[in-house]
């Protein structure tokens, strides 16, 4: 009778360790299925009004204040996809403790004016005023310019996102107890619930699950920023009174002691790059990335020659050595990986030390380091800006190849 009982009890025990398995396993699955319908409609959302307008240009019937509308809304809705896209990717990295910087003395008056120039775009759509007051000397950071712009277009995107049509955003930049420089970024659009103000820099957090709907986002902007923060020795933290009070963010960054000398600036070549008689050969086996990239090239001064895979570039190669390739990484047949080490393997009279720039879909980390590893000088993530682009083979590529030269058959 007992080791009958004692069997019993072990059978209802080995049910119940099921049942909660069960029940978290369908819980879990519950989050995954929310957050993927989220990123689906997130995704979907910018592409409605790309798709549209679009179509419309394309009737060329619209005036020209229209088809300026209608190009400022493409490229918005396009720039806000790409982000999204980008930070999946930094919280990937965040989670894998991977985010890096890549610290110089900087100013930050000019990493916020680049940040307010990036969202601009979304605030003059609802009319927005941004008000700034940058104070001039308040010194260097020794930080990432890039990711620092990240945090300030996150907190600026976020104050445009959540005020209404005609709101009023302010950011100011102050030094403060000459050791910490504050950015503060305020707008008085719907404001945070005193009880959310902790979470507000958790990841995929929302205030409520209409905001997920009528302001979109996956709710990860905060979460890097602080990241972001963090890694520079920084703070930030959100203050607010309540639903429709505005709301306040502060980041405190700690300043360079002594600067020996300016920041960097960059040179008159560098603001104006110039691709003056190079020959470049573009490598991808999409028809559009071949057109807007050889479009690009060429407006600066190139010549180019474009092929749709990497059997074709060798034959291009043998026929004539252009100055640089660029080249994507996902093709089919061979990739940009098995191009470039097959280039690298011929003697140089053949082309085996061409610069090579990298330009694809492939972001992560551990694909730029795969990329140079393989034998490119650069890697370019899509979408790539047209200056970026230039300006990219414009710094790393020589004045005129010294091994270019015509080869027969």
């Amino acid at each position: 009778i007992i080791e009958r009982k004692r069997i019993q009890e072990e059978r209802e025990l080995a049910l119940q360790r099921e049942q909660r398995a069960r029940e978290q396993a369908e819980a879990a699955n519950r989050v995954k299925d929310e957050f993927l319908a989220v990123l689906s409609h997130e995704l979907r959302t910018p592409l409605n009004p790309i798709l549209g307008w679009t179509k419309l240009l394309q009737r060329q019937q619209l005036s020209p204040e229209k088809a300026s509308m209608a190009l400022n809304t493409i490229e918005r809705n396009a720039k806000l996809q790409a982000q999204l896209i980008e930070d999946l990717l930094d919280i990937s990295r965040i989670m894998r403790g991977k985010l890096a910087l890549n610290t110089a003395a900087m100013d930050l008056k000019t990493v916020i004016e680049s940040a307010i120039d990036t969202v601009s775009l979304a605030a003059d759509a609802k009319q927005i005023q941004i008000e700034t007051d940058l104070e001039a000397e308040v010194g260097q950071v020794l930080g990432d310019a890039g990711r620092l712009q990240q945090v300030v277009w996150n907190l600026l995107s976020n104050a445009v996102k959540f005020t209404p049509e005609g709101g009023h955003v302010k950011v100011t930049l102050s030094s403060e107890d000459s050791s910490h420089a504050k950015i503060v970024v305020q707008d008085n659009g719907k404001g945070i619930a005193t009880s959310a103000l902790e979470c507000v820099f958790d990841r995929f957090w929302q205030e409520d699950s209409t905001n997920t709907r009528q302001f979109g986002g996956l709710g990860l902007g905060l979460a890097i920023s602080r990241q972001i923060v963090e890694l520079h020795g920084g703070t930030i933290v959100a203050e607010s009174e309540g639903a429709g009070t505005g709301s306040t963010f502060t980041v405190k960054l700690p300043l360079r002691a002594a600067v020996s000398a300016t920041a960097p600036t960059r040179s008159a070549s560098e603001e104006n790059a110039t691709l003056e008689g190079l020959r470049i050969l573009i490598v991808d086996d999409t028809q559009d990335s071949r057109d807007y990239a050889a479009f690009v090239l060429g407006e600066a001064g190139s010549q180019v020659q474009t092929v749709d895979s990497a059997k074709a570039a060798i034959a291009a190669l043998d026929q004539e050595l252009p100055d640089v390739i660029v080249c994507d990484i996902g093709m089919p047949q061979a990739s940009g990986y098995d191009l470039i080490q097959e280039i690298r393997s011929r003697p140089v009279e053949k082309g085996g030390s061409i610069v090579a720039v990298a330009l694809t879909s492939y972001v992560g980390d551990y694909d730029q380091k795969q990329a140079i590893a393989a034998g490119f000088q650069q890697h370019l993530s899509k979408p790539v800006e047209p200056e970026q682009l230039v300006k990219t083979i414009s710094a790393i590529c020589p004045t005129r190849s010294t091994h270019r030269a015509s080869v027969s058959k």
